[in-house]
């Protein structure tokens, strides 16, 4: 297992409150609830931050908790956090070039542990789609608390229904002013035909300054895909 120094999520007060929030829905949302992927519409709308920031939250409250890059096509995960080591990732272990072990990496987060997306696949579906997948996700809600999973905006390609199906839950993330009304209520049927429960939507990159009520209340914004 290597170790790696991820960047700080948390950007400001508002943020860190919104993380909470979404932490504490997600833990109120049912024990059964493990397993959690998070998915958008379309890329830039902030879905790997907020979801790096629910697992970054999770641990702050003293989980233990496994942070999954399963945007096999086009992560940004390595590249922002500015990784230069060679780590093995997700797609090393689904092609059988890596143990599980060999992908997993310790964080300086105390409880907080990620694999990396790997190297690009020619058939990244096909891969998340076996058996072997499947297996690391079983293994994975032994040895953790909770399993988050980056998967790809489900907009433009099918991974994350294929990810959904060994998925406890599913959280929608949605860009304030960035996508239709229509094909955001498209793509959440999407997900619904997986069969895996969408537990809640992250309204994201809420323009706080111009808009009270977001501010008072739960809003969240950033930038990231």
């Amino acid at each position: 297992m290597q170790d790696v120094v991820l960047k700080n999520t948390y950007k400001d007060y508002y943020s860190s409150e919104a993380y909470k929030t979404l932490r504490t829905n997600i833990e109120f949302s049912g024990s059964d609830n493990k397993v959690i992927v998070l998915t958008s519409s379309t890329p830039n709308e902030g879905k790997s931050t907020v979801a790096l920031g629910l697992a970054v939250s999770l641990c702050d409250n003293g989980k233990r908790v496994l942070f999954v890059d399963a945007d096999l096509r086009k992560s940004v995960l390595i590249g922002r956090h500015r990784v230069t080591k060679e780590v093995k990732g997700l797609s090393h272990y689904l092609s059988g070039q890596a143990e599980m072990n060999d992908v997993v990496c310790r964080t300086q987060e105390s409880g907080l542990f990620v694999i990396f997306a790997g190297v690009v696949p020619p058939n990244p579906s096909e891969l998340l789609g076996q058996k072997q997948f499947e297996d690391l996700i079983e293994k994975a809600k032994e040895m953790y608390d909770y399993v988050i999973i980056d998967a790809p905006p489900l907009g433009s390609v099918i991974d994350a229904a294929v990810i959904s199906r060994v998925c406890d839950a599913s959280v929608f993330v949605v860009a304030a002013n960035t996508v239709s009304h229509k094909y955001v209520r498209s793509v959440k049927e999407q997900l619904e035909k997986t069969g895996c429960p969408i537990i809640g939507v992250v309204l994201n990159k809420v323009d706080l300054k111009n808009n009270r009520y977001y501010g008072k209340y739960y809003g969240h914004y950033g930038s990231g895909s």
